[in-house]
């Protein structure tokens, strides 16, 4: 069944690849189909993959290769809300691990681009917290960091 709204990410003939590697590291993940390209095209030859459904978390993705011309920005991530800091590392780790990149407060980047807001749930209800003083503290911390650390957070929230 084809979904109602699906998210489509714009990769330069790595799709597979990257669906592949969600599909691995998170839960709920999986590569759906593969769908090859019936006639040549701009970037690529019949044959090709065109397109890969996939899911990241259960949400319905599919990646098209459709050529250099567009790359991921921040405008777009996915925002993972993680457990505990064996989760927020689990994660983190393996979009950095496999050629990814650190940001700042959370934020990192894989290999192909796409942005990730790694995000333990003691953050956001940290920032989110109705006591002014209590979010301000939690958000000064999490502005120090790279990768997100729950005990520090966790300090913060205490005072």
């Amino acid at each position: 069944m084809i979904p109602k709204n699906t998210i489509c990410l714009w990769f330069d003939g790595t799709a597979l690849e990257a669906a592949t590697f969600y599909a691995g590291t998170f839960p709920d993940s999986a590569v759906r189909a593969v769908h090859r390209a019936p006639a040549d095209y701009p970037s690529g030859k019949e044959g090709d993959v065109l397109t890969v459904d996939f899911t990241v978390f259960g949400i319905p993705c599919i990646g098209l290769n459709g050529g250099p011309m567009f790359k991921h920005s921040e405008a777009f991530s996915f925002q993972v809300a993680t457990d505990d800091q064996a989760e927020t590392d689990r994660y983190w780790n393996a979009i950095v691990g496999n050629g990814g990149q650190e940001s700042d407060c959370g934020w990192c980047r894989d290999k192909w681009g796409l942005s990730w807001q790694i995000t333990p749930r003691v953050l956001t209800e940290g920032f989110t917290h109705p006591d002014p003083v209590v979010a301000r503290r939690v958000f000064e911390a999490m502005m120090t960091m790279r990768k997100i650390d729950v005990a520090t957070i966790e300090k913060a929230l205490r005072g």
